[in-house]
């Protein structure tokens, strides 16, 4: 097996072909390449964090946890693990891992060293592929990135360094001390040592070995373009074809006047910071403040840092001799453009005034940290007092933790990303009043439709119709592939009593089913002809707390919204371990706790959106590709009405700790239901075989307990009504026995298995609280 690196060090280059790569899995698996799950999504910051110094927090490792050298080492022995697992499972001929940071903020050799000792029990054969531009270029785009990351010094750093004899040392010695409390992080606020794309190379074969590094330019519109997959293909010595990729927009370069209150803002901000150690400004409430003074002008012209390319002149042009793959135009030396003045930050901006303006929010951030840090405290009981028995039936601490998970829990101690209830206004385990039926009419104005896609779902169909149905939901287009319980013929009978549309997805191709069925779905008159448009699937029902609980109200309570996102609400199987005709809405009540921003999972939304043409694509979560002139169009909020457009407009599927609300409305995502069911989900179409490590992790990430809500249940009448007048039908009635039983005699036939009946009983053991769950879950994947 080979192994290609990819250290970026470009971030915006990176990210293009981490998007492609991730976007072609099923491809590239099936000509032998695996592109790594289990370090991240796209970038593999986990691998990064897993082998830089120990003593090198930076704002990743501090924000994720790993700041110890403890939590660092319980990190690299998970990423070393969770890659032997991947490898053997998958046994390909190529392993692709990637993450910019490899390039960028490793400094030490003792970094890449430690990266070898990782990789090197998995395989010898290993090369470096980095993608580089014009120093000029990249100086530009890092200089953005860097003060997004709270940068206070302007370009005039980089080019008093231009003289020094020794780049890569001068750079490094640029850097001040680190202060992760303070916002302090070397990373960001020294000059880029890796412009010195010479050096790069040889600290990187120093430890790999000479002729182990591959540098590569990649010009602007092939990377956006369908064929970038060439370049790929070229930089990781692909053979075979994989297709082409789907065009992207290069990211527009920020303002030059932006930038200048960015350096400006963020040079008060932290001395507010070094001089106030009371107050604690998170990176995504920085960036966000950072976003609210933007101001539009010409970009930063990279012409203006000519004389950064001619200080490299000579090592460009002997690496694009040694590289065939490199083709870099670095101009002449003597350029006639004007050299680097920071810019005008217009409108005479001041930053002191605008911080006077943040300060109630910074001060608002900094006391819900300090509330989590309290709330996080062990409590210890009365001496006097004996400790109370547990109920029964009550979840209790898991005997034995993992080490890396009593790490990654100690870690959580103190942190805003500890779980708690202490959010929203709603009394959610309190019973309240019924909701009455609230028939639509035939014909209406505005023409709501759902779009979900199923695979042996068959018990479920009638329920999740039905209350769709009773809150307002007119149309359903429904695809279903490969089925083997029924599914396919109840949808069928649900179309010829003209409940919904139902479309065959067996033959999809692409990225998964789900996406073939959206993209045809765009295509289909009834979608064409919706006023609001809804993408679920048959474990999420869309939970309206406000009014009578429908469509009406909702879009009453917040007139304004083009697209709502519907946050998952998680729920676990709440002790009910037998399949059951009773509806889902009814079983299942213990779900995650209102504040719950880690993993990553707990907050994912999904979108009902006005089907306006604002955007281009539908995709899973949310549409995508903003078109140009609809910015002012398209206003989102989130479950409480508020306005979120700043932060989701073009991108995000997931709610933020300013985002997040449920008051008016949350997707409750029963994605276990009981244990059986979970038995039936987990065995992915192979018969009678399961991994039991994925299935117990899956376990872990949505088991959610800690919370009891009720809410959904004021929908019980009307949706048995619903019910009701639907199986009414005898042939309906027949097919939703038949899905039922297909599916007991499968969990059945499934606890009869040894490893699946080993999977079931572990899972109904691990009893965990909210806290030692998010503990579990950022353990098994730092992208959460």
């Amino acid at each position: 097996m080979r192994i290609c690196v990819h250290i970026g060090p470009e971030a915006q280059t990176a990210d293009r072909l981490q998007r492609v790569l991730d976007g072609k899995r099923r491809q590239l698996d099936k000509r032998g390449v695996l592109y790594s799950r289990s370090l991240g999504a796209r970038n593999h910051t986990r691998l990064y964090m897993a082998v830089s110094d120990p003593q090198a927090v930076d704002a990743l490792r501090w924000s994720r946890g790993c700041a110890t050298p403890e939590a660092q080492a319980a990190l690299r022995d998970a990423v070393a693990a969770d890659l032997r697992a991947e490898v053997a499972a998958a046994q390909p001929d190529l392993l692709i891992l990637s993450a910019h940071q490899l390039g960028s903020a490793l400094m030490s050799a003792a970094e890449p060293t430690r990266l070898r000792a990782l990789l090197t029990p998995l395989s010898e054969d290993i090369t470096i592929v980095a993608h580089v531009d014009t120093p000029a270029q990249m100086l530009a785009r890092s200089y953005a990135a860097q003060l997004m990351e709270g940068r206070a010094r302007g370009l005039d750093l980089e080019v008093g360094l231009l003289d020094a004899p020794d780049w890569w040392h001068a750079a490094l010695a640029s850097r001040p001390p680190r202060d992760p409390r303070a916002g302090q992080f070397p990373e960001a606020q020294g000059a880029p040592q890796w412009l010195d794309l010479a050096r790069l190379q040889h600290e990187w074969e120093a430890v790999f070995g000479p002729g182990t590094v591959q540098m590569r330019s990649v010009d602007p519109q092939q990377l956006y373009g369908a064929e970038v997959t060439e370049e790929i293909r070229a930089a990781f010595g692909i053979p075979e074809t994989i297709g082409r990729a789907e065009p992207a927009e290069p990211p527009k370069a920020p303002s030059a006047a932006w930038l200048s209150r960015c350096r400006r803002m963020n040079e008060v901000l932290l001395r507010r910071l070094a001089t106030d150690p009371r107050l604690v400004l998170q990176r995504p409430l920085w960036r966000r403040l950072l976003t609210e003074i933007k101001v539009k002008s010409a970009p930063l012209d990279p012409a203006a840092l000519e004389a950064v390319n001619a200080r490299f002149a000579a090592d460009i042009e002997a690496l694009c001799a040694q590289h065939p793959g490199l083709q870099l135009d670095i101009g002449s030396a003597a350029s006639t453009g004007a050299p680097w003045q920071e810019a005008d930050p217009l409108f005479g901006f001041r930053a002191t005034q605008y911080l006077m303006a943040f300060r109630w929010r910074i001060e608002r951030a900094s006391k819900e940290a300090q509330a989590s840090e309290q709330a996080a405290l062990p409590v210890s009981p009365a001496p006097e007092a004996a400790p109370k028995a547990a109920p029964k039936a009550a979840p209790t601490t898991a005997p034995g933790l993992p080490p890396h998970v009593a790490q990654k829990l100690a870690g959580l101690q103190g942190s805003p990303w500890l779980p708690h209830n202490n959010h929203g206004t709603l009394d959610e385990a309190a019973p309240a009043p019924d909701y009455t039926p609230a028939p639509r009419p035939a014909e209406t104005q505005d023409r709501r439709v759902i779009l979900g896609c199923m695979k042996n779902e068959a018990p479920y169909i009638v329920e999740w119709i039905a209350y769709h149905r009773a809150i307002g939901v007119d149309d359903f287009l429904i695809y279903s592939n490969d089925c083997e319980d029924g599914t396919d013929a109840i949808l069928n009978r649900l179309q010829a009593m003209g409940v919904l549309q139902h479309r065959d997805n067996s033959a999809w191709s692409g990225s998964s089913p789900q996406q073939h069925a959206l993209d045809a779905a765009q295509n289909e008159p009834l979608v064409r002809a919706a006023d609001w448009l809804l993408h679920i699937d048959v474990d999420e029902f869309v939970n309206i707390r406000t009014g009578n609980g429908t469509l009406d109200d909702l879009f009453a309570a917040a007139p304004e919204a083009s697209h709502f996102a519907l946050t998952w609400r998680l729920f676990g199987h709440g002790g009910v371990r037998a399949l059951s005709d009773a509806p889902v809405i009814a079983q299942f009540s213990d779900c995650a706790p209102r504040y719950s921003p880690k993993p990553h999972t707990t907050w994912g939304f999904k979108t009902l959106m006005r089907n306006d043409g604002a955007y281009a694509k539908l995709s899973c979560h949310r549409p995508n590709k903003l078109r140009k002139g609809a910015e002012e169009a398209v206003t989102w909020v989130n479950g409480s009405g508020r306005d979120m457009t700043a932060e989701v407009a073009r991108n995000g599927w997931r709610n933020s700790r300013k985002s997040i609300g449920y008051d008016l409305v949350q997707l409750n995502h029963y994605a276990l239901r009981s244990a059986e069911s979970y038995l039936i989900k987990r065995q992915r179409g192979r018969a009678l075989h399961v991994d039991r490590a994925i299935g117990l992790n899956y376990w872990i990430r949505m088991d959610w307990s800690g919370a009891r809500d009720l809410t959904i249940q004021r929908n019980l009448p009307r949706l048995r009504a619903e019910i009701d007048r639907l199986l009414a039908d005898p042939e309906l009635a027949r097919l939703h026995r038949a899905g039922q039983a297909w599916h007991r005699a499968k969990a059945t036939e499934l606890r009869a298995t040894p490893e699946f009946a080993e999977l079931y009983e572990q899972a109904l053991a691990l009893r965990l609280t909210p806290a030692e769950r998010v503990a579990w879950a950022l353990s098994l994947d730092m992208e959460s």
